[in-house]
């Protein structure tokens, strides 16, 4: 496995262990189709939580949330509705969320967590 790959699946377990500790309920993880793949379907209360992980080593090259573009976002809101669709589920608010991790050499990661990304 590389280093980078290595890296974002640490930055998912992080994230969904952030996730449910926050009292949401983790639904799926890594669920893929011929448009993409969702990093975290969670639940909140009435919503449904579609999650995005960037996970870095450092913030030398930029911030995790730098690689969240206008277009990740349209293609994020389209996977939202295949999920949906694919899982025959209705849900009244659907967000899209995104966790951005840094995990330096050493420490606990630092987690930073933005909601309803429009």
């Amino acid at each position: 496995m590389l280093r980078k790959d290595a890296l974002g699946q640490y930055g998912e377990e992080v994230a969904a262990r952030y996730l449910s500790g926050l009292g949401m309920t983790v639904i799926e993880r890594n669920w893929r189709c011929e448009t993409g793949e969702i990093d975290i379907v969670a639940s909140e209360n009435n919503a449904l939580v579609v999650c995005e992980v960037k996970t870095r080593s450092s913030e030398a090259f930029g911030s995790p949330f730098e690689a969240i573009t206008q277009r990740k976002l349209r293609r994020l809101r389209q996977l939202a509705t295949k999920w949906l669709e694919a899982h025959q589920i209705y849900a009244p608010v659907v967000r899209i969320d995104v966790i951005g991790i840094v995990q330096g050499s050493i420490g606990s990661p630092r987690i930073k967590h933005l909601r309803g990304v429009e």
